[in-house]
């Protein structure tokens, strides 16, 4: 199964997702964790934040997750994933694919600001900041949504609401 974790800088991704992980793995060996981030690291951050640079990060996740799922091994993925095009992708090539949207509004995300892009962005000193000059397209069709109130609850309550409705992990 593919846990594909999508919202924007600051939504809670990586922070939810590495708890989910870990209380997936601690069941179910055959699981790893890919965060966007870490996973652009992976290639020496060879491509941009650019829209072109952002659509071959994406290919190459979606696509290390095929591999993956074609060997039985779970992924929880935290990503931001601005491409419907490989959403649906997903979706059709992978055995078991679920996904989770953070529907965390930019105001809040910018009251985080985890990473500062957004007051860079602000300042002149950043661009390609998805949710500033690149949009941030609304998934079509999430399995489930976590927001504001979800999060209130803390991360644990969060990781509880998504193990409750994913379909059972082999």
């Amino acid at each position: 199964m593919i846990i594909w974790l999508i919202g924007m800088s600051g939504s809670g991704k990586s922070t939810i997702g590495r708890a989910l992980y870990d209380q997936i793995k601690a069941q179910h060996a055959n699981t790893v964790y890919l965060d966007g981030d870490e996973f652009r690291e992976v290639f020496a951050n060879d491509v941009d934040h650019t829209i072109a640079g952002r659509q071959r990060n994406a290919e190459r996740i979606s696509r290390l997750c095929q591999v993956l799922d074609r060997q039985g091994i779970h992924v929880v993925a935290a990503v931001l994933s601005i491409f419907p095009k490989w959403q649906n992708w997903n979706r059709k090539e992978f055995d078991t694919y679920f996904e989770i949207f953070l529907d965390i509004p930019l105001e809040t995300l910018r009251e985080r600001d985890v990473k500062g892009l957004y007051a860079k962005a602000d300042a002149g000193e950043m661009k390609d900041v998805v949710g500033y000059d690149i949009p941030f397209p609304t998934p079509a069709s999430p399995d489930f949504i976590l927001d504001p109130r979800n999060q209130d609850e803390g991360v644990s309550a969060c990781v509880q609401k998504i193990i409750e409705k994913l379909p059972n992990l082999k």
